[in-house]
């Protein structure tokens, strides 16, 4: 699995279970017990998806008293949102260069037929 921050990210995303949990803490801190509470998968699942989560820097667990509430880290989202927003301009501006090529081709296409 890839070290960096990005990848880490994007991998902890990449399941549903996970991204229900991110969902929930960004309501506010919760127990493993809490977070548990809507799947139909066990406890030592939904803890490995926890473990998946905690590695990438989305969630960090505290400490009160016996209880271990987890809660959401937004930095990691704030990295990925950014990559994304940048990307996508380049990308949105290369489908445009390739559709106004598209056209220009067609355009020729048609030019040709008509000589």
């Amino acid at each position: 699995m890839a070290s960096d921050s990005l990848s880490l990210t994007f991998a902890a995303l990449a399941d549903p279970t996970r991204r229900a949990v991110l969902a929930r803490l960004a309501l506010g801190d919760a127990t493993v017990n809490e977070l548990a509470a809507p799947f139909d998968i066990s406890l030592q699942a939904v803890s490995r998806h926890l473990k998946v989560l905690e590695a990438a820097g989305l969630i960090a667990k505290g400490r009160d008293a016996q209880f271990r509430p987890c809660h959401l880290e937004p930095a990691p989202l704030e990295v990925a949102t950014d990559w994304i927003t940048k990307n996508r301009q380049i990308w949105t501006e290369r489908f445009d260069q390739l559709e106004q090529h598209l056209k220009q081709l067609g355009h020729d296409k048609r030019q040709e037929k008509q000589s």
